[in-house]
């Protein structure tokens, strides 16, 4: 089991760290944006395929993780979210589902086609959900005007 962990883990990091190559992310930066992916991807792989809960829940938790990584890491190095959360985020991406989707598509096969393309659009809206929920939380509660009560947030 353990082992599993590890592999997995080993494959995200060196993904998310091709992905950092490929899109000329700072070489300070990599190894941290592969962290966040790797973390992403175990967190991934153990809500939606080992507790075999919905796969919504498991993208969305794992995006949900990468961003909250992504702002740490961002805040630490002291550069945009976008360079730690873009790579570390596209291990998460359904590029199967979207495939057997088209591919069934084209087979003529309405019914397993309609079954991978709601796949696709949940798992990717739950990345969309946990990115942006996270970024709204973070506004929220690391606002300086948060703790002052004659001002209202807004963002």
């Amino acid at each position: 089991m353990i082992l599993t962990y590890i592999t997995y883990f080993l494959a995200a990091f060196v993904a998310t760290f091709g992905f950092c190559v490929m899109y000329n992310v700072p070489t300070r930066t990599i190894l941290a944006s592969s962290i966040s992916g790797a973390f992403g991807w175990l967190v991934y792989y153990i809500i939606a395929l080992q507790f075999e809960l919905v796969l919504f829940i498991g993208a969305g938790a794992a995006s949900f993780l990468i961003a909250f990584l992504s702002q740490w890491f961002a805040r630490r190095y002291k550069m945009p979210v976008i360079v730690f959360a873009v790579p570390a985020i596209i291990p998460l991406v359904p590029g199967s589902s979207a495939y057997s989707m088209m591919r069934s598509f084209i087979e003529g096969d309405s019914e397993a086609a309609l079954l991978f393309a709601t796949e696709t659009f949940l798992v990717s809206g739950a990345i969309a959900l946990g990115l942006s929920l996270n970024s709204g939380l973070f506004q929220v509660f690391s606002s300086r005007a948060f703790g002052r009560r004659e001002k209202r947030y807004l963002p």
